[in-house]
Parts: structure tokens; sequence; C-alpha cells
């Protein structure tokens, strides 16, 4: 059954960020004295805000967690994220394709980084005034549902209408939670084959290696 809108996620959906992120986390909690390799941390904070990763550095080493941790993260994410990104390959095209559908982004990162980057990759007028932020929109963040009902409200569908388009398992334990259909994607550069695993354990529908092979399972 074909979609009656669609709602994607942001950071490793369409821009290919989560590379960018998992680096710079592994890399300035490891000088912090904090060590964490790149897996480490692709599996402990991809799909979680900044309030929330920094909470979860707090639960994983306590009173280890130097004061400013949160300054530094906060200037190797500005510096990290000055430089252009490159949108998640396919993207463009399958947005092409769906042209015809309402749609939305339903992200962790904030409306001002999403319309940015979308701006970069020539994609500023795909979404219109429908770009949501857990930061912004909602009280909770992912894994809550919040952020996904909210978008479908704004769409003017029910949830369980939408597809939604996810690459961690935090946002798609959100999506499933909504109560919407929920398709994995990973087709960005930080995607490892324990992704998928991880992304149907959470109860997506399936998981995609390129938006060539989700465009012919949606007969686009």
């Amino acid at each position: 059954m074909k979609p009656a809108a669609i709602i994607f996620d942001f950071d490793g959906v369409i821009a290919d960020s989560e590379i960018v992120s998992g680096e710079l986390l592994g890399r300035t909690l490891t000088q912090a004295g904090l060590p964490t390799s790149f897996e480490e941390a692709m599996d402990r904070y991809t799909g979680l805000n900044r309030i929330d990763t920094l909470a979860a550095i707090a639960s994983h080493w306590g009173a280890q967690v130097p004061h400013d941790i949160a300054d530094r993260l906060a200037v190797e994410t500005t510096l990290a994220f000055s430089q252009p990104l490159r949108p998640v390959d396919g993207i463009i095209d399958f947005l092409a394709r769906v042209d015809h559908l309402p749609r939305a982004i339903a992200s962790s990162s904030s409306t001002g980084y999403i319309r940015a980057h979308l701006g970069g990759f020539g994609l500023s007028g795909r979404f219109g005034e429908h770009i949501y932020s857990g930061r912004e929109h909602v009280a909770r963040g992912k894994p809550f549902p919040d952020l996904y009902l909210h978008a479908a409200a704004a769409l003017g569908i029910a949830i369980g209408q939408a597809l939604v388009i996810e690459d961690s398992p935090v946002g798609a334990r959100a999506g499933v939670a909504a109560g919407a259909r929920v398709f994995g994607i990973a087709a960005a550069s930080h995607a490892r084959p324990k992704l998928s695993d991880a992304l149907l354990a959470e109860g997506v529908e399936r998981v995609f290696s390129s938006y060539t092979e989700m465009a012919e399972a949606l007969a686009l």
C-alpha cells in the first residue's frame, strides 16, 4: 500500500552527516579522557539530540565527565558542520519521485541547521514549512513518538497513513511507537551490517540499502 505522506529523518536519511557526528564524538570524548571509538559513538548516540546526548554521556561515564564537555562538543560540532555536507546517495532522485506526496522532516537537529543544509543540496523548496525539530516543536524528542505525531498532525494525516524513513534505532523506535509504517535506510556512509539488524530489531518493516531499492518497493 502506498503511503499518504512521507516523513523523513534528516541526518543519515537526507544528509550524509552521521559519520561526521560519530567521528567528532569519538574524537572529542577520547580527548576529554573518556575513550570512545567511532563504533561506540555511533551505537550510543546516533539519533539523539544534543541534550539527550549529554545525558547519555553522563549516564555512561558518571563522575569522569569533565565539567566543560558540553562546551567542548559545541566547539567541535560547530567546526565539523561548518563544512558542506553531502546528500545521501539517491535521495535527490527519490524526492523527485515522491514530489506528488505530502512530506515533512522530523529530526533531532535544529530547523536552522536543517534548512541551511537543504539549501546546500538544492532542496530548499521540497518541504516548505514542514520541517520539525525535536528541540523546538515537542517537549520530548526521539525515541519518544511525539515528533512524528506532531509532523503527521501538521500534514493533516493520521500517523498510520504515513511512511517514516529512519536510519537510527532511536528514530525507528520513535516512528514505530507513534504507529507509523517505518522503513529503514542504510545508504549513508556510516551504515554497517549491524545497523540493519538493529533497525529490524526496533520493528521497522524493511531496511533498504539504497533509495533506488526503496523506490522500487513503493512502485514509484
